[in-house]
């Protein structure tokens, strides 16, 4: 991923709840920052607060951080299907400038408020709020859909 590829981009400060028992960044936070950060990324290109983590792909870990590094993750739309959103994932550490993982395939399917997958009708990536809802939709609970 070439840096003109990131279409979002966070970053985060290493802490010292963030990190294993050998001193460096723990695996488990770097991925729930990375879901985190897709869901939201996925929230704003299908326009919807109810888009769910379906798959990822191998995760490739190559380097690690320490405490107090700081780190990029950036994200990629790569494909947009009729009920999902594929993209790719890259985090980077911005003191040692290096790689830390990749991930080729990350998908968000976009969820309707019965929790069916739904159609969102986008096939372009956005670099506007437009999509951003304005209000969470109610997610049916099992007692909303009997007869």
């Amino acid at each position: 991923m070439n840096a003109g590829d990131i279409t979002f981009h966070t970053r985060k400060w290493v802490r010292p709840e963030d990190l294993n028992a050998n001193g460096t960044l723990f695996g488990g936070s770097l991925l729930r920052w990375i879901d985190e950060e897709a869901a939201i990324y996925a929230i704003v290109q299908l326009g919807n607060g109810f888009a769910v983590t379906k798959y990822m792909s191998e995760i490739n870990f190559v380097s690690s951080a320490q405490q107090g590094d700081l780190i990029e993750m950036g994200l990629t739309a790569t494909h947009f299907g009729r009920t999902s959103l594929t993209m790719r994932a890259e985090v980077r550490n911005m003191i040692t400038r290096q790689s830390i993982l990749t991930i080729e395939k990350i998908v968000f399917v976009n969820m309707g408020p019965d929790g069916i997958p739904a159609p969102h009708g986008y096939s372009e990536i956005t670099y506007d709020r437009d999509r951003i809802p304005g209000e969470h939709l109610k997610i049916k609970q099992p007692d909303d859909l009997k007869p």
